[in-house]
């Protein structure tokens, strides 16, 4: 049932009444009356809107018909009244992917280089020596288009030369594909808000929400850009900034490939060839260098480049580490801050910390106590458990693509040769990192041999990656998880783990009470991978629930994160909440939290999308 309004003026009366708080939003904390009459125009006919969700969602249909410059226009009733979960759901597979997509060609230079992290006066793109292609066809671009500067960045790049980019930071170049009239960008899709470039383990998750939503073609470009960044910057870049040029990510190339090839739709057996080669090299090169991010003991860790703070951070942000030695040099801290960023004032102590520091952003986890001034000395669960994947992953392709054979240059790989890496590992993380006594897998400190006994959420991922024993699963999924588990989902750190560090430490947003979409969707995978069925459908309930709850409550919202404790989007620690800032309509979501949407209700079952859609609470059914 379709009512005819005049767009403008309802969509002010409705404002005015509504948006008590004048956030441009229709939200819980707003108290008007919650209860709007609308009037066709043309038959008179009369219905009142209730509610803090059909009233949002009033407001966002028509900022959607005053962007299409609708003076006077239809509203569809059905979309007002429509349940959450359907609603949320379409609008993941209808807009957001499409919001979130981007390509680094002429038609979507501008969208990228102008942003907020943009600090030259004319943006710069750099593109690889190697890419002849790229650079002549970026050149071109160069003198055609105005306020945009295209940088070389040498075949064979320093470490000491990437810090040279640090007073001119910019965008590096990503894929480009011959299509029939002209050379375009491989598209990608970033994150949301100001995270508007290709982030690393983010676009893993959101290619498994693409390929869900029968966007194989996305998710084929993601990789397309995975390969393209080991290719030409050495490594999958934690992102495609220049700064960035210092560390690569989680290590998920393998899983997004066995997510495409699981659709039998693979273009070609070369397409596939051409990526396992080049899983095979960035396993090769960046993983498995002794004494970079290979050590010792036979597993691995995260390991950066580069030298002192990392340049992305926001002004203040190290201000807790950097106090202490402003005061040994007796120097102001922003003065002090200055001369360390310039290398005019070394402090080797304080080099370490960042060593870690840097490291901590290359795990993905930024930030967490559990890494803080110790990341670089862990044989980390996580990295262990996205290792063995790699290598289990890499002996199936061979196995079942490949005839057993694969071959690369004048070296000949089998699978039987990657199940042994893969025991070889397993048998190490049981050795080092598995604590029978207390249910959980623990970081490994290499240095000082011993576990570091921080109970964070990548207990789990062992789970994901399948090389836990039964009896492992078990003790994790009947012991480790109820520490974990609070009404939205599981956090990213136990609170007893988090109430071990001092009180006066900032609140770090991976840690209690925080929870996030990853760590959700590879639990929920991991359950499913030892038959924990019914455990998987209440891990998946709760978190759906959060999302859904949330979005009704504040206008569609869908933020980078949660705060589990009190199950809100209100998160009070680091870096704020990415996704939570918008006029009138929420345009593209979260990209990992989307993807962990739609895949949670392809697990979900029927009566629990029912419970869903009516908001009950996994507290009444749990």
């Amino acid at each position: 049932m379709n009512f005819l309004i005049n767009i403008d003026k309802v969509f002010h009366e409705l404002l005015l009444q509504e948006d008590t708080d004048k956030d441009k939003k229709i939200t819980k904390d707003d108290n008007g009356p919650k209860k709007f009459a609308l009037v066709d125009q043309n038959t008179k006919q009369e219905i009142v809107i209730e509610g803090t969700y059909h009233l949002s969602n009033l407001l966002q249909e028509l900022a959607l018909l005053k962007e299409n410059k609708v003076d006077k226009g239809e509203i569809d009733l059905s979309r007002i009244q429509e349940n959450p979960v359907e609603r949320i759901s379409r609008k993941i597979r209808d807009d957001y992917w499409d919001e979130l997509t981007r390509t680094i060609d002429k038609k979507g230079l501008e969208q990228i280089l102008k942003d907020e992290k943009t600090t030259n006066e004319v943006p710069t793109l750099y593109v690889s020596a190697k890419d002849k292609q790229g650079v002549a066809y970026f050149q071109e671009l160069e003198k055609e288009l105005q306020n945009f500067k295209v940088g070389i960045l040498p075949e064979n790049f320093s470490m000491e030369y990437v810090d040279t980019l640090n007073t001119k930071p910019g965008i590096l170049a990503l894929a480009l594909e011959q299509k029939i009239y002209s050379l375009q960008g491989v598209p990608f899709v970033v994150p949301g808000g100001r995270f508007n470039e290709m982030y690393g383990w983010d676009s893993y998750f959101i290619g498994v929400g693409l390929i869900i939503d029968n966007q194989l073609d996305k998710a084929m470009a993601i990789a397309e850009n995975f390969k393209y960044q080991i290719i030409h910057y050495g490594k999958i870049l934690n992102a495609n900034r220049s700064y960035y040029l210092t560390r690569t990510q989680p290590p998920l190339y393998s899983s997004l490939l066995i997510e495409i090839v699981k659709k039998k739709v693979v273009p070609s057996l070369e397409w596939l060839r051409s990526h396992l080669e080049t899983v095979i090299l960035e396993y090769n090169t960046v993983w498995m260098v002794q004494g970079n991010r290979l050590t010792p003991t036979g597993l691995n860790r995260y390991k950066a480049d580069g030298v002192g703070m990392p340049f992305e951070v926001e002004p203040g942000h190290f201000d807790d580490v950097l106090e202490p030695y402003a005061k040994k040099y007796n120097l102001p801290i922003r003065e002090f801050e200055k001369q360390y960023l310039n290398r005019t004032l070394v402090d080797a102590e304080l080099d370490v910390y960042f060593v870690h520091d840097r490291s901590l952003r290359e795990s993905g986890h930024d930030t967490t106590d559990r890494l803080i001034n110790t990341c670089a000395n862990l044989n980390s669960v996580d990295v262990n458990s996205f290792l063995y994947k790699y290598e289990k992953d890499i002996a199936y392709l061979i196995k079942e693509y490949f005839n057993n054979n694969f071959q690369v240059g004048d070296v000949t790989y089998t699978s039987e040769e990657w199940d042994q890496k893969a025991l070889f590992r397993k048998e190490k993380i049981d050795e080092l990192c598995w604590n029978e006594e207390l249910s959980m897998y623990f970081d490994y400190d290499f240095v000082n041999k011993r576990q570091f006994p921080f109970e964070a959420a990548t207990t789990f991922f062992p789970l994901w990656a399948g090389l836990c024993n039964e009896h492992q699963a078990k003790k994790l999924i009947e012991i480790a998880l109820p520490q974990f588990i609070k009404t939205g989902g599981i956090t990213g750190s136990t609170k007893a783990s988090t109430d071990s560090f001092s009180k006066d430490a900032p609140q770090r947003q991976w840690d209690y009470p925080f929870g996030w979409a990853p760590h959700q969707m590879l639990l929920w995978e991991g359950l499913i991978n030892y038959k924990f069925f019914n455990k998987a459908q209440e891990m998946v309930y709760r978190w759906l629930w959060l999302i859904t709850k949330n979005a009704v409550e504040y206008n569609g919202t869908i933020p980078e994160k949660f705060d589990l404790e009190i199950s809100s989007h209100k998160v009070f620690a680091e870096y704020g909440n990415v996704g939570t800032e918008f006029d009138y309509i929420a345009k593209e979501g979260f990209g990992w939290v989307n993807a962990s949407y739609q895949y949670g209700l392809q697990i979900l079952s029927d009566n629990l999308k029912q419970e869903l859609n009516k908001l009950t609470s996994p507290d009444e059914l749990f």
